[in-house]
């Protein structure tokens, strides 16, 4: 009996490293997203949308097939409680999608990033209001560190960032749905992607219709280019959800800057958008906090203890 507690104790700490190998996996894969958004800039946002519904469908349920979980998949859409929170998760998903491709697309990758730096407090905010969670000493160092950035940011773009906003709360809205709803993350993004694929279909459709043709769908390249958009939006969001399970929402929260830091590199370095001395600040800033966050999360739990 005198065992049980350090057991269960190191399964706990076991659960959350693996979620967080899985969110920075995750986060850098969504760091070099929009290089391949970048590419499919004829397509249109609507049109890539619309295909990354499809094709992720399609990967994930090859995924639960192979894996041998489309029983655990039949079962969660007999949820009909579950079902009717997914259709939230997957409305709030598609809004953040549309939002984000076309800020890529319009050259305003900064600004995007820029709402992801935003995402992790309006997280860590959910956090300890709905979930009481609280923070340690360095993480709470850490978190002011990130608001300074983020002053710093909002004084480099010059105004107030809508298209940043809009993607910080649709996607932390996402995170804490995905949080509390009690689905594996295949067998969840299946249904969301499900809820979605009818209007997908139906605007590929009458885009079809519009123009006469297949459009872009008949270029090789660009059709290739749109199948990749299933992978490359379903793996990240598999490890997403995988990861948002197993760590805390504020530990999920502090992970977020890793995507937009590399986004705001691409931004500068490879699309050449203008950047400014504040918003190079901020990007030191944001990967200092990030530093002392990963610092107290690989801690050992005697050390942590004794710095709290």
């Amino acid at each position: 009996m005198t065992e049980s507690p350090p057991v269960v104790a190191e399964n706990a700490e076991q659960r959350a490293r693996s979620g967080l190998i899985a969110g920075l996996v995750c986060y850098m894969l969504w760091g070099f997203l929009p290089l391949l958004f970048d590419l499919l800039d004829k397509a249109g946002p609507l049109t890539i949308v619309a295909d990354r519904t499809v094709w992720s469908l399609l990967f994930v349920g090859v995924f639960l097939a192979v894996t041998g979980r489309v029983g655990e998949t039949r079962a969660a859409l007999r949820n009909l409680r579950l079902v009717r929170t997914l259709v939230v998760s997957s409305v709030l998903l598609a809004s953040n999608w549309l939002i984000y491709v076309w800020a890529v697309g319009t050259g305003q990758l900064v600004e995007a990033s820029f709402g992801y730096f935003i995402n992790p407090l309006i997280n860590i905010l959910i956090g300890m209001v709905f979930l009481g969670e609280r923070q340690r000493p360095l993480q709470t160092v850490a978190i002011f560190i990130a608001l300074a950035a983020i002053g710093l940011q909002a004084v480099g773009l010059g105004r107030l960032p809508y298209v940043a906003l809009a993607i910080a709360v649709t996607f932390a809205l996402y995170g804490f749905v995905r949080k509390t709803v009690r689905v594996e993350s295949a067998e969840g993004l299946f249904i969301e992607t499900t809820v979605l694929v009818p209007v997908a279909i139906g605007y590929l459709g009458f885009s079809f219709w519009q123009q006469g043709g297949l459009g872009l769908h008949a270029d090789p390249y660009y059709m290739g280019l749109l199948l990749a958009t299933g992978p490359a939006t379903a793996i990240p969001l598999l490890l997403f959800t995988y990861a948002v399970r197993r760590l805390r929402l504020t530990t999920i929260g502090m992970l977020q800057y890793l995507s937009p830091s590399i986004q705001f590199l691409l931004a500068v370095l490879v699309l050449r958008e203008p950047i400014d001395a504040a918003q190079l600040w901020s990007f030191a800033l944001i990967w200092l906090s990030l530093a002392v966050y990963s610092a107290d999360a690989f801690m050992p739990r005697k050390a942590r203890a004794r710095t709290s």
